[in-house]
């Protein structure tokens, strides 16, 4: 009849052995089968043949669906096998998250550059690059379980602090010399190579592609005789108490926002932005939030977000004179794979991708050859590789946290 099964055959012997049938007889009017109680029950005393004959159901069709659904399954399991042997099997593996309003453009320019090299690259790539909303806990429980080198992915894309600098994540094996900057650059764009600041670091182990930039977006109607705030300190003065809201929701902005706060002005810096707390609201809310009845005066937001106030309206984009709050756009390479890493790289760090974060996501690119149309008296603050290696930055993190929610 067929090889699967015969129709003399117990209605329970073939759904134990066939799980994927269940719905098929579900669907012919077995709903008892549903149920793991009534289908050993009921299954085990009847046969194929019986059950069918007793609703007049045609056999032979009926069967014929069975096969079908079970086949179905075998190649559907045989893909997941092939597909799961061929990324376990991979020369190269490609992890991280993408700022969401640039993952499109860039996947798009990835894939076909991937296309172009396909006969030049000879390897075989592995990649899982997810929306930055989606969050990078599913990154962070691989990395904390993850003992040896073997174990990790070969090359990281993701924003913020924690992750990359976290002790128990990835701080574990720079401290091995698990990393390298592979770009080969000598220099990096002058925004952010220069007197102020440098984000390349001196240990040549970690890369940053790019940056997102906090700035302030006031509504000036909402000031009343209040000053314009200028720069991170004037958000603690009292007319700004309950009148700032800050993206709370957004961790790694947030993170980068209360470690740089906590680096200048300690305690008493966390307790003031604290105070100035209005609520927290995504950013598109952010933009429009002038129509609301109770509104903030600041609204800290990505820079992104300030381009899409309309001109001539209330909310007017301030950049801090003492910098703009930056949460860089890390790229983590594996020192072990450098050979087969460095294309990758180059593409990662290349003008074009640096264009993409720059002109589609207002996310400014170190690559040099990129002008990211930033006003040159428009300064960064950047926390520092010296603080970075000199703290425990995911302790520091969870301090600041605590201190801010502790606040009153």
């Amino acid at each position: 009849m067929n090889k699967y099964f015969d129709i003399k055959d117990k209605v329970y012997d073939i759904t134990e052995k066939y799980p994927e049938t269940i719905d098929v007889f579900v669907a012919h009017g077995f709903k008892p089968l549903a149920n793991e109680a009534m289908r050993k029950t009921m299954g085990k005393t009847i046969s194929l043949e019986m059950a069918l004959r007793s609703k007049r159901i045609n056999v032979e069709h009926f069967v014929d669906k069975l096969v079908e659904v079970i086949e179905k399954n075998r190649v559907s399991e045989d893909m997941d096998l092939i597909e799961r042997e061929k990324k376990e099997k991979a020369d190269i593996k490609i992890k991280g998250v993408l700022p969401c309003p640039v993952r499109i453009p860039l996947m798009e320019a990835f894939n076909k550059w991937m296309e172009e090299k396909k006969d030049n690259l000879n390897i075989d790539l592995d990649y899982d690059l997810k929306a930055a909303v989606q969050g990078i806990d599913w990154l962070k429980g691989e990395i904390e379980s993850s003992e040896g080198e073997e174990e990790l992915s070969d090359l990281y894309i993701s924003a913020g602090f924690d992750l990359f600098f976290d002790n128990r994540l990835m701080g574990k094996f720079k401290k091995k010399g698990v990393f390298k900057d592979l770009t080969g650059f000598d220099r990096l764009n002058e925004d952010f190579h220069n007197e102020d600041i440098s984000l390349m670091d001196p240990d040549r182990e970690y890369t940053i592609i790019g940056v997102v930039p906090a700035v302030f977006l006031v509504n000036i109607g909402e000031l009343k005789g209040i000053d314009m705030p200028k720069g991170w300190s004037d958000l603690f003065k009292p007319e700004f108490e309950n009148r700032v809201s800050l993206p709370v929701s957004d961790f790694d902005l947030f993170n980068a926002i209360l470690l740089n706060i906590y680096k200048l002005y300690g305690e008493k810096g966390i307790k003031g932005l604290k105070r100035a707390l209005f609520k927290n609201m995504h950013p598109a809310e952010m933009v429009k939030s002038h129509i609301k009845k109770e509104r903030p005066i600041v609204t800290i937001m990505p820079y992104l977000f300030t381009k899409m106030t309309k001109e001539g309206g209330p909310m007017q984009a301030v950049w801090p004179e003492d910098g703009a709050i930056i949460s860089p756009i890390f790229l983590l390479s594996k020192a072990s794979k450098e050979d087969m890493l460095k294309p990758l790289v180059d593409f990662f760090a290349s003008k074009e991708v640096g264009e993409i974060l720059s002109h589609n996501g207002r996310f400014p690119s170190t690559n040099p050859n990129v002008d990211n149309k930033i006003d040159k008296n428009n300064k960064f603050m950047w926390l520092g590789w010296d603080y970075i290696r000199d703290n425990d930055i995911g302790k520091l993190i969870k301090e600041c946290e605590r201190i801010f929610e502790e606040a009153e």
